[in-house]
């Protein structure tokens, strides 16, 4: 039976040489790595384990100078520790960090949880590593924090389970609603005139899946399976345009693994039982996604080679964000029956100076053989099963007008052959 014990009184399991495996995005146990802090000889020599999104502001190797953190995921808070050492970055998805976890050494787990309105302690909002953290872990250490209500779909925390319990007034951390511009919303249109009524999503975060998701209101008998759910797919749930009736899979059920937006979601969260989160075992398992009809994969890009190959994390030879569970998501759509893979992006950066469709990705993040449709304001390539030539003219053609010209030379260089024609 789990034993309650004070934040300080935890600095007393970690040791040198070991490993720390600490919950990350919108579950991070604040109180007990504001503890950590507070005392940082406790992390000498200590290596944490974070997948951190960007609501979470700690490099945790900079606690102690002889700190490492391990992440799958960079954000901006981690680039000083990355540049010195350091923080230490593993090119993984999501499915094979969950494995990759749950069979490495793992001293402590660190997590977080609240209570329900019922009372029960539930953890969330963000389970994606959990199952293979409590597997791994040899001691397990739960912040319960009375500041919010836990949601009502998310896992009950067994206390036989659990080694220590810590209870704390931590808020749940918050992530700002994006507000789509002009642009975002024409892509969003566009990506909303490949959903049918009856569809699976499954999206990201940002201002181009929040105006794609406000363009369904139309939509009827919409799934949701997916990494995250935020204010956007919270406001079709209920607005009734997702539903979950025609799902192959967890019919009636809005799979998650995470939830990061307002105070209101969280709120919605805490009363909405058929929001369901999963490890990702679960939400990013191939097995489970390929058995979801019509399951739509919709991701975000850095840039988009003439190949159809995908850069979705570093920019100018800066890794700034992770391989993450695009590819995931990716290759069960294609598999599953009347599934697609959809990567959406503006077609410029840097005010219109740089084109993200361009001759070579810089890293990929997905090849070319993971890719369905790409989409920018200017339209939907659709390159499935299309020859090289043919992919070339199409992403071209979504390409804004002042960089096709240039495109068009690359992909004849690329081709290796003045006698195809790309125009």
């Amino acid at each position: 039976m789990a034993a309650w014990i004070d934040a300080e009184q935890v600095l007393n399991l970690l040791a040198p040489g070991q490993r720390v495996y600490v919950g990350g995005s919108s579950n991070e146990p604040q109180s007990l790595l504001d503890a950590i802090e507070e005392a940082p000889a406790c992390a000498h020599e200590v290596t944490f384990v974070q997948q951190p999104l960007a609501v979470n502001r700690r490099d945790l190797s900079g606690i102690h100078r002889t700190a490492l953190q391990e992440t799958f995921f960079m954000t901006p808070a981690l680039m000083a520790g990355y540049q010195h050492g350091g923080v230490h970055f593993i090119p993984m998805q999501m499915r094979t960090i969950f494995d990759y976890l749950r069979d490495t050494r793992m001293d402590v787990a660190l997590l977080g949880a609240a209570r329900d309105a019922e009372g029960n302690i539930r953890y969330g909002p963000n389970v994606d590593y959990l199952e293979a953290a409590l597997t791994a872990a040899r001691c397990k250490v739960v912040e319960v924090s009375d500041a919010y209500l836990a949601p009502l779909g998310a896992p009950r925390v067994d206390e036989q389970q659990i080694d220590f319990l810590v209870s704390t007034s931590t808020p749940a951390l918050e992530y700002p609603l994006a507000r789509p511009d002009e642009t975002a919303v024409s892509i969003g249109r566009h990506i909303a005139s490949l959903i049918a009524d009856g569809d699976c999503l499954q999206t990201g975060i940002g201002s181009v899946p929040s105006a794609m998701l406000e363009a369904l209101r139309e939509k009827n008998d919409l799934g949701f399976h997916g990494g995250l759910i935020d204010d956007s797919v919270m406001a079709l749930v209920q607005n009734g345009n997702i539903n979950g009736s025609r799902k192959s899979l967890d019919r009636g059920q809005h799979i998650t693994g995470m939830a990061l937006g307002s105070k209101a979601l969280l709120n919605w969260l805490a009363e909405t039982a058929s929001v369901s989160f999963r490890s990702a075992n679960y939400t990013h398992e191939f097995s489970v996604i390929r058995d979801l009809a019509q399951f739509i994969s919709i991701n975000s890009a850095m840039e988009v080679d003439l190949f159809g190959q995908v850069n979705a994390e570093m920019t100018g030879g800066r890794q700034i964000s992770g391989t993450g569970g695009s590819v995931d998501f990716m290759r069960a759509a294609r598999a599953a029956k009347g599934g697609r893979s959809v990567v959406a992006m503006s077609a410029t950066a840097k005010g219109g100076r740089l084109s993200r469709i361009v001759a070579k990705v810089e890293v990929a993040t997905a090849l070319r053989s993971d890719v369905d449709l790409v989409v920018t304001e200017f339209g939907v390539a659709d390159i499935r099963n299309m020859p090289v030539a043919e992919r070339m003219r199409r992403l071209i053609a979504i390409a804004h007008p002042d960089f096709r010209d240039e495109l068009e030379e690359a992909a004849l260089r690329l081709s290796n052959s003045n006698t195809i024609d790309t125009r």
